[in-house]
């Protein structure tokens, strides 16, 4: 397979390269980001972009592409709905719109979280917006789209995320990770399971377009 990712520098897209990089069915990892990860590796390509919707010039490369993980996100603490849509709905369709324009025929993966709200009409605001971007992606014509809905997500292996007050929690629970996984897996999972389950789902498809904790846990077990 050959896979985009969008978000590679942050916690869930470090752990989704990560994967990818070991796993010997993937030929070529295309990243997309504002700047270069420093990464070193033969399968890796890098797209340097200050606007990562803006694709266009790198058609040739991306029509290859069998699955995009997008790992892009931001916390909704201090946002106002409009902030948090243009970060979370805007910038995620304008780059899925962008990629089918250049081929439908990928498998569309987004990161979104537990409780995201499908209705649209909750009084979660994050969870509004999520369920817009879900509910919009889903429509836009992908060969096939999966919605991944983790719970809580423990970075392991010295994955760390950008957020410091998140760092400080993960650091003591880590030691926690593995039982948490096993006896509350509709709530809590881990780095590696998530990217493992996302992989899976890209090479084998799955049941449902929308994947919860345990969905995650379970595919992401071995």
């Amino acid at each position: 397979m050959n896979v985009l990712v969008f978000g590679a520098t942050g916690m869930l897209g470090q752990a989704v390269v990560g994967e990818c990089l070991r796993d010997r069915g993937v030929e070529r990892v295309i990243i997309v980001g504002r700047r270069p990860t420093g990464l070193s590796d033969a399968k890796i390509v890098e797209i340097i972009e200050s606007d990562v919707s803006h694709l266009a010039p790198h058609e040739s490369l991306l029509r290859d592409v069998d699955a995009c993980f997008f790992c892009l996100g931001v916390t909704s603490l201090g946002l106002s709905e409009a902030e948090y849509s243009r970060l979370t709905y805007d910038l995620t369709l304008a780059v899925a719109r962008a990629l089918v324009r250049i081929n439908l025929h990928m498998t569309f993966m987004y990161v979104s979280g537990a409780g995201t709200d499908s209705t649209e009409r909750g009084r979660s605001m994050w969870a509004r917006v999520k369920g817009r971007t879900e509910n919009a992606l889903l429509a836009l014509g992908f060969h096939a789209a999966y919605m991944f809905r983790p719970g809580a997500v423990i970075p392991l292996h010295g994955i760390r995320s950008r957020t410091s007050w998140y760092n400080t929690v993960y650091t003591l629970i880590r030691p926690l990770a593995a039982p948490l996984a096993r006896l509350a897996p509709t709530m809590v999972t881990t780095s590696d399971r998530l990217a493992r389950a996302m992989l899976a789902v890209a090479r084998d498809g799955y049941s449902s377009p929308i994947l919860e904790s345990s969905d995650i846990n379970r595919l992401g077990a071995h």
